[in-house]
């Protein structure tokens, strides 16, 4: 099963992120891949320039599979300033019963995180809390992606945005997004309703407004760079979410 995993996380990794094929990124992805069964498919890893980041939803997933028993998330009250939209939330996973806890800290504020999402800090403050503790609960060592600070976050946007078509200037950061993510599927010729399931998917939400701008940000320039790569794997992708949706139903 992990030689299976390996294999296909491989894969999608040339398809994907061909740039990222040296000796380190291959020896990285095999030691995530057998430590923790992260899978790319499923949006549990995300290359991005500098290495690898574990996202949300693959932290969610390896607590699923370890049966942690439970995450609590506070909010820090000296440390917010809702005027401020500055917020800090403190977040402990169980593994088991008899675990004392493991504790992770997050925080943000404008100055920290995307203009595409102002005015969601809470909820990104308590994403980064709980992501901390689950890496410290189960010995990841990789940053995840919803811990990015904002300079970092643009560079890295930055740099995923050249290879899409040039876009029109606008004044509203959260439109281009959306005029990027239309005109993809325009010009590949995809399925819109699949794309937003597959995003729903990506983000690691039930629904998608429920995503963060900066995820929603990260789908788009993911989706773009894989439609122009490997249109027919991403077609493929795509087509399975409606057997997925009926799996669930049944």
């Amino acid at each position: 099963m992990i030689d299976n995993l390996l294999r296909n996380n491989v894969r999608l990794a040339r398809s994907r992120w061909h740039q990222l094929l040296g000796r380190p990124g291959r020896q990285m992805l095999r030691s995530l891949t057998n430590e923790h069964q992260f899978s790319i498919a499923n949006g549990d890893l995300i290359w991005l320039e500098r290495g690898w980041y574990v996202t949300n939803t693959g932290l969610i997933r390896l607590a699923r599979r370890s049966r942690c028993v439970g995450i609590h998330t506070r909010l820090i009250q000296e440390f917010c300033n809702p005027q401020t939209q500055r917020w800090a939330f403190e977040a402990t996973v169980y593994k088991s019963r008899a675990c004392r806890g493991f504790v992770g800290y997050g925080d943000a504020d404008p100055s920290n995180v995307s203009f595409l999402v102002h005015g969601a800090e809470m909820r990104v403050a308590e994403t980064r809390a709980v992501n901390r503790a689950l890496r410290k609960a189960y010995g990841i060592g990789i940053c995840s992606v919803e811990e990015i600070g904002a300079a970092e976050r643009h560079h890295e946007a930055s740099q995923a945005s050249k290879k899409l078509p040039p876009q029109p200037a606008s004044g509203n950061g959260g439109r281009s997004v959306r005029d990027r993510l239309c005109q993809t599927i325009r010009q590949h010729q995809l399925d819109a309703n699949l794309v937003k399931a597959y995003a729903t998917d990506f983000c690691g939400v039930k629904a998608l407004r429920d995503a963060t701008r900066e995820q929603v940000e990260a789908f788009v320039a993911h989706l773009a760079d894989w439609a122009e790569k490997d249109r027919n794997g991403l077609l493929c992708q795509l087509n399975s979410y409606p057997a997925k949706q009926e799996e669930g139903a049944a």
